[in-house]
């Protein structure tokens, strides 16, 4: 896919948002533009009642935008049965970044990193409660036998790397 894609995929309270800022960060300094997608599976509200892009969508507005001199949001409505695939979004939405890094998406295809923390969890989501092959890596606090690169946590510049000679080269 292009630009490509890599998830960043773990239990919830694990540590995914602080590696993916960490990440971003430090592809930032190394030159490059990242695009970043958090998949929530609860249902949120961009708008807040009473805003004027509220009142635009109470209305009927399907999509909708708030555009400043600065930055630009995009609120679009569907029907569930509807949503675009994360492919879809990463072509509409992407095409100016060089790779795009996202939270959650465990169910996806793209290649997934996934953060391991001892104290939440003996298991990884991609290897013992079923076997991903889409994981390239694993970003964990503990040493793991694996068939997969395994980092520190908090070696962001490592990752960084890995990244960086799998994807963007």
């Amino acid at each position: 896919m292009n630009p490509p894609v890599v998830s960043i995929v773990a239990k919830s309270g694990t540590g995914k948002t602080t590696l993916l800022e960490k990440l971003i960060i430090e592809m930032k300094q190394r030159g490059y533009k990242v695009g970043a997608i958090k998949h929530d599976a609860h249902r949120f509200e961009i708008d807040h009642e009473g805003k004027d892009s509220w009142r635009l969508t109470q209305a009927g507005a399907d999509t909708m935008l708030i555009s400043s001199s600065n930055m630009l949001a995009h609120v679009k409505k569907y029907n569930p049965k509807d949503q675009p695939s994360l492919a879809e979004n990463v072509t509409t939405y992407f095409s100016d970044v060089d790779i795009v890094l996202t939270e959650g998406f465990i169910k996806s295809t793209m290649p997934k990193i996934e953060v391991h923390r001892q104290e939440y969890s003996d298991r990884l989501l991609c290897r013992d409660e079923q076997y991903d092959l889409n994981l390239i890596a694993v970003a964990s606090d503990c040493s793991l036998d694996i068939d997969v690169p395994v980092f520190d946590l908090n070696d962001s510049k490592g990752l960084c790397d890995f990244i960086e000679d799998n994807y963007l080269r």
